[in-house]
């Protein structure tokens, strides 16, 4: 695996407060990763600007939206964000909207990721939801729609990535957030691993907030986790 490919396979989450952090997280990391998660936190403290002038620079951006709206609004707003260059973009895996969405995004580059557990949700806080499956059979259940549907990815835990990929097959991204170097704090994340066994079992994308946000060395900290990617 090359220094190139590992790097466009580490998405750092900019889960920051504000564009001036974030825009030093960025400055920091410049030559180590090129691909960046903007969501909520971000997108709404000018965030979606700042994705704009990411892509201008030649980085690629993962807009972590989590559309869900009557399938016409995600229409809409998919066509929009095809249009702004980001590379991927996630809605729930809820078959009428990944049916509108993915439909609206023919013809364009932007890759469609389906969310289809939290990885904040264990079995409690679904049956909590009014869920009647566990995580990993709602996971795999919504894979198989995703995959139906003609979404170009699926954002699962690293534990659900090996069935996952058995489900979608090798072409599908499998993009797995609560990516926890050994040693590191969970946080409120429930169904974690390290960036090794994510990509032994199968992720394509690691998406790594707090512990290279979070880090005092940030950069040491990506290239930690990259070296660690790369010796699985």
């Amino acid at each position: 695996m090359t220094e190139t490919n590992l790097a466009s396979r580490l998405i750092v989450g900019l889960d920051v407060p504000d564009l001036r952090i974030a825009q030093a997280v960025v400055r920091e990391l410049d030559g180590v990763v090129s691909f960046y998660k903007i969501g909520y936190q971000l997108a709404f403290a000018g965030g979606l600007d700042f994705a704009r002038e990411l892509v201008a620079e030649g980085k690629q951006v993962f807009l972590d939206m989590k559309l869900l709206d009557i399938d016409n609004t995600v229409a809409k707003g998919v066509e929009n964000i095809a249009k702004m260059g980001v590379t991927m973009l996630t809605l729930h895996a809820y078959p009428k909207a990944m049916r509108a969405a993915v439909e609206a995004a023919r013809g364009t580059p932007l890759c469609l990721l389906a969310v289809t557990v939290l990885t904040s949700m264990d079995e409690s806080d679904l049956i909590e939801a009014g869920y009647e499956y566990d995580p990993h059979t709602l996971v795999l259940r919504r894979a198989e729609q995703a995959l139906a549907t003609g979404m170009g990815g699926i954002v699962c835990s690293a534990g659900e990535a090996a069935a996952v990929r058995k489900v979608v097959g090798p072409e599908l991204a499998v993009v797995t957030p609560g990516i926890r170097p050994a040693g590191t704090e969970h946080g409120d994340q429930k169904r974690v691993v390290t960036p090794a066994d994510a990509i032994r079992a199968g992720s394509s994308h690691l998406v790594v907030a707090r512990p290279v946000v979070a880090a005092v060395d940030r950069r040491a900290a990506a290239q930690a986790i990259l070296a660690e990617m790369a010796a699985a």
